[in-house]
């Protein structure tokens, strides 16, 4: 048994703080939002957790996301719920993007996408603060590491995902035992639905930063990420952004990590990047605005980028213009390209969201706003397995003579 899940673990945690107004809440209670109906963010001691935690300890752990379990929200190991939640690599994709640019590819952790970091420490929570029923929206991948985990944990779970969500991850929510609905509008038209049956005390909202503890697990990203990279940060991070859980989350890690003196004050330039078809982040940023309007007739291929609204769209602004960074805006051709030519040239699948972001590095790199020397992390944020691939019908008769000039 991997001994990060057997340790004990002291967690550092203290309290919960309103992204907004910085209001505290008991880290020990159930909440969504925060009065202000902002997302709450989990506050560590980390004066204690820096006398009591030296990198070498974490670097002589297994490297798997419970290494990190001090800076962790869980008080108790029996409420650790996992299905092996390894360290994703960093993969070259030099045919396609030159020689400084790694690709992160969550595509192998368990149900084939980053939404595990998430969900696993949400449904951790949830099973430590006794809920018993869960409701979510989702755009497909979500929905299916928050069924896998609640089924484990024996939560019961109600989907909500917008009609043309990816068949495979519909059938993936149902076949790992949550009851999943489909739903003729958008994710945000899912989500309240979501909020109405909670509003009614039908069950505990899921929604992305409606509760306080997938930012949590989405902030390995950025411990893992320095652990890697013999604790520093790339210049550039380019990370497809539709709630933007992951974006925030790695922003708080590299805070984090800074106060407890494992790594520097510099930063990576952070790369929102939306699709044209929905593009509300790419919107605000533009206009100078700290929030984004809900974004009419969202349509893209990158279906997990498809979020008409961000409950935390000022932390992912915020985030992007502290770093010096942009809000970048792909269409679906150059998308599918980008995940055509690396597949071809580099043997990488990506899904649309991580061709997404090949797509607005290679946009960066044309405008001047990324140099070809720096070097550059791409976030793949699932496998391509689970999307639709291009045909390939070319047959041979075995009874018939082949041309073996002409295969």
């Amino acid at each position: 048994m991997n001994d990060n899940l057997t340790a004990d673990r002291p967690t550092f945690v203290t309290h919960l703080e309103c992204s907004l107004t910085g209001e505290r809440y008991a880290a020990d209670a159930l909440h969504n939002l925060s009065r202000a109906g902002r997302p709450l963010l989990v506050r560590y001691d980390l004066d204690a957790a820096r006398a009591a935690l030296p990198r070498d300890v974490l670097t002589a752990r297994q490297t798997d996301l419970w290494r990190w379990r001090e800076l962790l929200p869980i008080r108790h190991a029996r409420n650790v719920v996992s299905l092996g939640e390894v360290e994703t690599p960093l993969i070259p994709i030099p045919a396609s993007a030159g020689p400084n640019v790694l690709v992160k590819d969550e595509g192998r952790l368990p149900t084939g996408s980053f939404k595990a970091r998430g969900l696993v420490m949400a449904v951790a929570m949830a099973k430590e603060l006794g809920v018993t029923r869960i409701a979510m929206p989702t755009n497909g991948n979500a929905g299916a590491a928050l069924a896998a985990y609640a089924t484990r944990v024996g939560i019961e779970t109600i989907v909500f995902c917008p009609e043309d969500t990816p068949e495979v991850n519909v059938r993936e929510i149902a076949a790992q035992g949550a009851r999943v609905w489909r739903v003729n509008g958008l994710i945000d038209d899912c989500g309240a639905i979501v909020g109405r049956g909670a509003a009614e005390g039908r069950w505990f909202d899921f929604s992305t930063l409606k509760e306080p503890y997938r930012i949590e697990g989405k902030k390995t990203m950025g411990l893992e990420l320095a652990a890697q990279l013999g604790w520093r940060l790339p210049r550039a991070i380019f990370y497809p952004t539709g709630g933007g859980t992951g974006l925030i989350g790695m922003w708080k890690a590299f805070d984090e990590m800074e106060k407890l003196g494992w790594i520097g004050a510099e930063r990576p330039r952070m790369f929102a990047v939306q699709a044209a078809g929905c593009a509300p982040i790419v919107r605000a940023f533009e206009a100078g605005e700290e929030h984004a309007e809900r974004w009419e007739d969202a349509h893209t291929i990158a279906a997990g980028i498809r979020v008409p609204r961000a409950v935390g769209d000022f932390l992912i602004l915020r985030a992007v213009r502290e770093s010096g960074g942009k809000a970048v805006a792909v269409g679906d051709p150059a998308i599918l390209a980008a995940v055509d030519e690396c597949a071809r040239r580099d043997g990488l699948l990506l899904c649309p969201e991580g061709g997404a972001t090949l797509a607005a590095y290679r946009q960066a790199l044309r405008d001047g706003e990324v140099d070809e020397d720096e070097e550059v992390v791409l976030f793949n944020c699932a496998t391509g397995l689970k999307y639709p691939l291009p045909a390939a019908e070319q047959r041979l008769d075995r009874h018939k003579t082949i041309d073996f000039d002409g295969l």
